[in-house]
């Protein structure tokens, strides 16, 4: 099979994206129109040395520079703005439903409103679905490297938008910052009807997982590639179908994977694992979607059958109502059926 045909196929599949961390869609040309704006300095003197700079060794430095990023960002228009050119670009790419992150802690520690953050957002993600027809749910992640009193902060001044948050999350620096060390936020998220989801397993040990699991309650694993280190975790992983997340770019730029030939998406698949592919930051790790799923497959000789598989996994481990999801698997299936 041609590598053309694969790449078309790709192209046009639907799919869902469910780990995507809005903040992380931050392209060097938008970041200095959007400085230029609200008259902020970007300590790189353009856009092709800013792009440079988005080179890694590991997770904290990506975060760095996120976070530098990030504070350009200062009012509604702005968070809008980045929405807004994420949906275009997906759009392009056929996703139809994404489930996004977004981290008000990095906006709200320096100032801005919850409000201005979530209004934004929740604004551009309206506009998406009646002009490009991508559904959403909207995922509030929690800083794991600040402390618990930051995270209820944060949960309270969620509340007043329960209607447009649907779950929340965990993520940023994962070493040393354990599930457990959230047990009790979490606990209170459950309790105000929230979905939870976390970051676990990526840096950190499969001991997070577990964490995650048996004491955050989440409903999905956000990348959870050191899983494989533990048999029992994935048998549970398995027995329960709790979703993985997996970012394959992400893991290459941040050298969790070495070589994109080392990941390990397919093993997980043959072990019966729920996983999907998605993004994580794609302005700063080199794709969208379709990159990703073009990256994987050709480092992996995906077949047809298996970007299929991993496009319906991603309407299955998605939020969506049952119906919704039957309907969209049917969608792909009838897509393979005639390409």
């Amino acid at each position: 099979m041609s590598e053309i045909s694969i790449k078309k196929f790709i192209e046009g599949i639907p799919k869902a994206e469910l780990h995507l961390h809005i903040e992380g869609t931050f392209e060097p040309e938008l970041m200095f129109e959007i400085a230029k704006r609200n008259n902020k300095i970007i300590s790189h003197a353009s856009i092709d040395e800013l792009r440079k700079a988005y080179s890694f060794n590991n997770l904290q430095e990506f975060l760095d520079i996120y976070y530098a990023g990030a504070n350009v960002l200062i009012n509604e228009q702005d968070f809008y703005d980045l929405t807004w050119a994420y949906l275009t670009k997906v759009h392009e790419q056929n996703v139809v439903h994404v489930e996004i992150f977004f981290d008000p802690q990095t906006h709200t520690d320096r100032g801005i409103s919850f409000d201005t953050v979530i209004r934004g957002i929740h604004k551009a993600l309206e506009d998406g679905k009646k002009q490009f027809g991508i559904s959403f749910k909207l995922i509030m992640s929690f800083l794991r490297h600040l402390d618990e009193a930051s995270a209820f902060t944060t949960l309270e001044q969620a509340l007043p938008y329960k209607n447009w948050i649907s779950g929340v999350g965990l993520d940023s620096s994962e070493i040393g910052n354990p599930p457990s060390k959230f047990e009790r936020v979490f606990e209170k998220a459950r309790e105000e009807g929230f979905l939870t989801v976390a970051h676990a397993g990526e840096e950190g040990p499969a001991e997070y997982i577990w964490e995650a699991l048996d004491l955050l309650k989440i409903t999905r694993i956000d990348h959870g590639n050191r899983c494989l280190d533990d048999n029992s975790l994935v048998q549970k992983l398995v027995e329960l179908q709790i979703p993985l997340t997996l970012c394959p770019l992400s893991n290459l730029e941040l050298k969790v994977v070495k070589d994109l030939k080392d990941h390990p998406i397919v093993t997980m698949m043959n072990r019966g694992l729920l996983v999907t592919v998605n993004s994580d930051d794609p302005a700063y790790f080199g794709g969208y979607m379709n990159e990703n799923y073009q990256s994987i497959a050709d480092a992996l000789q995906l077949s047809k059958k298996q970007i299929t598989e991993l496009a319906k996994n991603s309407f299955s481990a998605s939020w969506l109502t049952d119906k919704e999801k039957e309907n969209r698997i049917t969608e792909v299936e009838e897509y393979f059926k005639n390409n």
